[in-house]
């Protein structure tokens, strides 16, 4: 089987590289050397590779900028989700396409259900909502929430930081969520293509937390590790006292049974794989 990759060289593109099962043959693109908002480009590259699956892992993932760049991040975030469907059935390609928690408002009390009713607070949530329709129905949708990998640009990556460099750190308390490990959100995404499941579904680690909590429990492991020296006082502030161009969902836990029912388990607990991480900086740097 031949897979082509796009979004190469973020955090879920380089989880997907490194996870590609045996027998698959990977073609690994990036914004510099594939621009998937260019219909000719991208149907150009589809047909000369005539890959069987495309696993879409880029997206315009700046929140805030998006308020005040709405064209850009339409064009990455829908528009070329569309392009890379029209490829993918112009030569018989399964789509992969990895949307977001940010499709729902955040006002439910309960985790939300793939087929429950999306209602985007803003740029970045209207445009990859638009993206999912684009996709299509016959292609493989999985909304995720608040990744991170031992490289690249994220929370843990950001608390680590702020950890060993100030005397205190304030994160938010009131928005919930469920942090997700990008190489074990990678690892499903193959899992679920090999089994053909189509459709909308939702990934994450298991469990759920706080920014706050999160960020506990980053220092907590971190020290255990030996990657920070000391403990500094960890403040629970409100999303008031924090305001930012763009507006967060404040419940985003997503119901990911039908996911684990097709992987055969449930994931792991995020705790778990958030010392996975730490211990592979550790490891690896």
């Amino acid at each position: 089987m031949k897979a082509l990759i796009v979004g190469s060289r973020g955090q879920l593109g380089r989880g997907l590289q490194a996870s590609a099962p045996a027998g698959v043959s990977v073609v690994a693109h990036d914004y510099d050397t594939l621009d998937i908002t260019d219909r000719a480009a991208v149907a150009a590259m589809v047909e000369a590779e005539r890959p069987d699956l495309i696993l879409n892992a880029a997206a315009y993932t700046a929140v805030d900028k998006a308020e005040s760049d709405a064209d850009a991040a339409h064009a990455v975030n829908a528009t070329a989700v569309g392009l890379l469907a029209e490829a993918a059935r112009g030569v018989g390609a399964r789509l992969v396409h990895v949307s977001t928690d940010f499709v729902f408002d955040g006002t439910s009390g309960v985790p939300y259900a793939p087929d429950a009713a999306p209602n985007p607070l803003g740029v970045y949530g209207r445009t990859k909502l638009e993206g999912e329709r684009l996709a299509g129905d016959d292609a493989l949708i999985v909304r995720t929430a608040w990744v991170y990998a031992p490289a690249g640009g994220n929370f843990v990556r950001t608390m680590l930081r702020l950890m060993a460099e100030r005397p205190e750190v304030r994160v938010v308390a009131d928005q919930i969520g469920t942090p997700t490990y990008a190489p074990g959100l990678a690892a499903a995404l193959w899992t679920l293509a090999e089994r053909r499941v189509a459709g909308i579904h939702h990934y994450t680690d298991a469990g759920a937390a706080s920014w706050y909590d999160f960020a506990v429990a980053i220092q907590e492991e971190a020290v255990t590790a030996g990657l920070l020296g000391q403990a500094v006082p960890v403040i629970p502030i409100a999303t008031a006292d924090f305001p930012t161009p763009a507006r967060r969902p404040s419940y985003s836990v997503l119901d990911k049974s039908s996911t684990f029912a097709a992987l055969g388990g449930p994931t792991p607990h995020w705790r778990a794989n958030l010392r996975l991480m730490l211990n592979e900086i550790k490891t690896h740097g």
